[in-house]
């Protein structure tokens, strides 16, 4: 199995030296070494405009911590292994990106005109950004650094397209990020490290048939982990949720640096959360937490296993902690909700006021919060001001997470029919719906009740209910309460046959 981390394979373009991508295993002791003298350290911003194991998914975790047999030797410094990473859209240790940023914020002072380096160092503050969601200050810098890239190079510069391309699913542009991988793929079609990107945008603007495509031509180039998380989450898209476990199951198997792997087992984590299993996604985010403590995701997903659990003390510390390192809007709204389904408003409102600062400042930086502001009013502010702002949205990026959130502002808004057009669009594979997601489901299933479609109601929230009992903690029991509402199915209107 090929490392994520390990080099491509060399492009048509001649961009990249003979030593540019040497595979890079960085041993988890040489991340922890650097650990505290790159958080003490007191960071030097350069602005570019100033120069100008393996797992089972759905059941258990067979490597238990401590098990871990046949690690990899220490490999190159933490800054090679970073910078290996984030070319090929791997994950890196927080400790290991700030040593590549440093080292690269010296190059381009030295060199002002290394173009290469330009475009590292702005792929590196895209991750750091979306590592921390310090986005206001690191994804303004890591587009400086990119154009500074393309400006001192503007032809072959296929590294610094994808740089920007990934920059802008980032911040949620997926139309930009659309035109900048496109931009690459002319340039260099067998570059693989593209198509990663250009999934990421035809998927946020709901052309799964192209992230269809795109995902195909990553695997015929490329069959290391990086291809297969990619792969899982095209899956996942499609319904395809056993393919999706076997793709995570490889790709951590595959994973080069603790780091990497912690992040795929995150993605697993998710994965079986989704589908209700509660103690194999608690194991997948633990193990995930002991092998990358900056793996704020997987300690927002305990958080998450931990309340449908009941162990509601311990779920809210555990997103506490993933806020204190990655204050995404997202892990607040999750918060909020939790402690509104404990009967704790002020505790809730302190988590949504949160929210709204969140956005604000994520604002500053370029990313579009549209989606989870729009999620957020819909239930706990106001619908009509969810609407017009998911409108806008589904207008400019049609994907299929918008078109749910959208429905169910409508809905929340006293608009129920319109709101069931975009539910439907939302979980009706004829409009490519074929995620199986409880929320969307009984989201359809809510509005369809209200609309007086009780037959359709019922199977949809029981649907939502099969699929994770425990999707929130406040609307599944929303789900369970209008369930026992609606009881059994009549047979009074059922025509007699004999």
């Amino acid at each position: 199995m090929e490392s994520a981390a390990e080099t491509a394979e060399a492009p048509a373009d001649a961009e990249t030296p003979a030593d540019a991508e040497t595979p890079a295993d960085a041993a988890a002791a040489a991340a922890r070494a650097g650990a505290g003298k790159a958080r003490s350290r007191r960071r030097r911003r350069v602005s570019a405009g100033s120069v100008a194991g393996a797992l089972v998914l759905g059941g258990i975790l067979w490597c238990l911590p401590g098990e871990e047999a046949g690690r990899p030797a220490p490999g190159p410094a933490a800054g090679a292994q970073a910078q290996a990473a984030v070319r090929t859209g791997a994950a890196a240790a927080l400790p290991a990106l700030e040593a590549l940023i440093d080292e690269h914020e010296a190059r381009v002072r030295a060199r002002p005109r290394d173009a290469r380096s330009w475009a590292v160092l702005g792929a590196a503050y895209v991750e750091r950004g979306r590592r921390t969601a310090d986005a206001a200050v690191l994804y303004p810098e890591a587009e400086r650094a990119l154009r500074t890239s393309l400006s001192v190079r503007p032809a072959g510069n296929t590294e610094a397209l994808v740089g920007l391309a990934a920059l802008a699913n980032a911040r949620r542009d997926f139309s930009a990020a659309r035109s900048w991988g496109e931009a690459a793929r002319e340039r260099a079609p067998k570059r693989w490290t593209v198509y990663p990107q250009l999934i990421d945008a035809y998927t946020g603007l709901g052309d799964h048939k192209r992230a269809a495509a795109a995902l195909e031509r990553l695997l015929e180039l490329r069959s290391g982990p990086v291809a297969l998380g990619r792969a899982a989450a095209v899956y996942r898209d499609q319904g395809r949720r056993e393919d999706a476990a076997a793709a995570l199951s490889d790709a951590a198997a595959g994973a080069a640096a603790p780091a990497e792997r912690a992040a795929w087992l995150e993605r697993a984590g998710q994965l079986a959360f989704e589908r209700g299993d509660r103690e194999p996604a608690l194991r997948y985010f633990q193990e995930a937490v002991r092998l990358d403590p900056d793996q704020r995701a997987a300690q927002a997903g305990r958080g998450r296993t931990l309340a449908a659990l009941g162990r509601t003390s311990e779920a809210r510390a555990a997103y506490r902690a993933a806020l204190a390192g990655q204050p995404l809007p997202q892990y607040a709204l999750e918060l909020g909700e939790l402690y509104e389904s404990l009967g704790m408003p002020e505790a809730a409102g302190a988590q949504y006021d949160l929210l709204r600062e969140r956005v604000r400042r994520e604002a500053a930086g370029g990313v579009d919060g549209a989606l989870v502001l729009g999620r957020f009013e819909a239930d706990h502010g106001d619908p009509q001001a969810a609407v017009r702002r998911l409108l806008a949205e589904w207008r400019r990026q049609p994907g299929i997470e918008v078109a749910d959130a959208l429905g169910w502002a409508l809905h929340r808004a006293g608009r129920h029919e319109e709101g069931l057009r975009y539910a439907a669009t939302a979980t009706d594979r004829a409009h490519e719906g074929t995620v199986r997601s409880a929320p969307y489901l009984y989201h359809r299933g809510m509005i369809e009740l209200r609309v007086r479609r009780e037959g359709a109601a019922r199977r949809h929230l029981e649907e939502a209910l099969r699929i994770n009992p425990y999707f929130s903690p406040l609307h599944a029991r929303t789900a369970r309460t209008a369930l026992v509402a609606l009881g059994e199915p009549s047979v009074a209107r059922v025509p007699d046959f004999s």
